[in-house]
């Protein structure tokens, strides 16, 4: 099956854990990685926003990506996030992925220049990470982080570039990825598009997604999983809905709300490694640990 079919179901952008002296832990990272393989899970996203990615040096991304490799299946997608505000670092950050046996690379918008960061720019980004990168490329659309939404047209342009494969939308916007899942479906395109959030993530799968990279799915795997299944598969609708709004707390606790500090913290609430954020991130109060361990109660 080629990846780009592989690209279905839940994948989980997992944190990277630091260890009490603020360093990189990668043992930790694939004690994770092997108890959440336990479940139907299709893949991993290693240095997405929840890794952190933006406050780690070349060198730590590296060792991460090695230590991924050796924890996740060969029957699950390995996909290493090497977007970075130029290309000839994206590029640099997508060849080493893929000599660390990353199976794709998702590649978030470089969005600091941003008045000059339109159209153009960002078709020669990709498309020049793209035909020299050996392995497939994912794009990135997070316009909350980046200040940057890719526009319909961008998308549906890269799309017919035989080495982008698919597009994680994470700015919630249903119309949108109905519309490129028209038109690639229109023309044929090989592309696939996968919620970024658990918030939306039944809907998105209604107008075509064929899955979603979300923040929840490293707390409850299961349940994101199901959701899934009962939106494509034999479930009704009405179960779907119904475990589609009993996520919306903890995706929100765990993205908007208390962001990469929540979801680690959250973690460790199911026996998973959270520990710190890197600064300057600020750890979790006590009243967002309190809410967050009534939600989950909530949600058992």
């Amino acid at each position: 099956m080629s990846i780009t079919n592989r690209l279905a179901g839940v994948f989980p952008p997992v944190p990277t854990p630091f260890d009490a002296q603020g360093d990189i832990a990668p043992a930790k990272l694939a004690d994770n990685l092997r108890q959440l393989a336990t479940t139907s899970l299709s893949g991993f996203i290693i240095l997405g926003s929840n890794g952190e990615y933006v406050y780690l040096d070349e060198a730590e991304k590296q060792e991460l990506f090695t230590a991924a490799r050796q924890a996740i299946p060969a029957d699950r997608l390995f996909v290493a996030g090497t977007g970075a505000e130029s290309t000839r670092m994206a590029l640099r950050l997508t060849l080493a992925a893929a000599a660390a046996g990353a199976d794709a690379a998702i590649v978030i918008t470089p969005s600091y220049y941003k008045p000059a960061m339109g159209h153009e720019a960002q078709v020669k980004h990709f498309t020049t990470l793209a035909d020299a990168s050996p392995i497939p490329v994912i794009l990135y659309n997070m316009p909350a982080y980046a200040g940057i939404d890719m526009s319909v047209d961008t998308v549906l342009k890269l799309a017919e570039h035989p080495n982008i494969i698919g597009l994680k939308e994470s700015s919630g916007n249903i119309v949108k990825i109905s519309e490129i899942v028209r038109e690639v479906t229109a023309r044929s395109l090989d592309f696939k598009v996968l919620a970024g959030s658990a918030s939306f993530l039944q809907a998105a799968l209604a107008v075509g997604a064929t899955g979603g990279i979300v923040a929840t799915a490293n707390v409850a795997p299961e349940q994101c999983i199901e959701l899934y299944r009962l939106t494509t598969g034999e479930g009704t609708n009405q179960s779907a809905r119904d475990l589609q709004h009993r996520l919306l707390p903890l995706n929100a606790a765990v993205t908007t709300r208390f962001g990469v500090a929540g979801l680690k913290y959250a973690m460790e609430k199911v026996k998973l490694y959270g520990g710190d954020v890197r600064p300057p991130l600020l750890p979790l109060t006590a009243p967002g640990r309190s809410e967050i361990d009534r939600i989950l109660s909530e949600l058992e």
